[in-house]
């Protein structure tokens, strides 16, 4: 099964998306957008910019988790990946969002 795109609105009216893998695993969390358009808009930034590695920003938080960040050709932050325990599980993970992300199925719930 592919991945897919959800995409939802928040408690206080905003929308965010998120890119699942095709048996609902998190890959990838949006920022919060004002605007549907502007969520779905992300959208169409991850699936254009997903297959490129130099946007991937692989960084390592504070308490020495592994993560990354998916950046537009503007340098703008797209999505955020979950905090891993190791670099390579960050890499599998780097791996499958190029594979996922040029999915063109999104789960509107918003």
């Amino acid at each position: 099964m592919a991945g897919w795109y959800e995409l939802s609105k928040s408690s206080d009216g905003q929308f965010r998306f998120v890119l699942k893998t095709g048996t609902g695993d998190t890959l990838l969390t949006s920022e919060l957008y004002k605007a549907k358009s502007s969520a779905e808009g992300g959208i169409a930034s991850v699936q254009a910019n997903s297959l490129l590695d130099e946007r991937y920003e692989r960084k390592t938080s504070s308490n020495g988790k592994a993560y990354f960040n998916l950046k537009a050709a503007n340098q703008q932050v797209i999505g955020t990946s979950q905090m891993y325990a190791t670099e390579a599980a960050r890499e599998s993970d780097i791996a499958r969002v190029k594979a996922e992300g040029p999915s063109t199925t999104v789960k509107d719930n918003a």
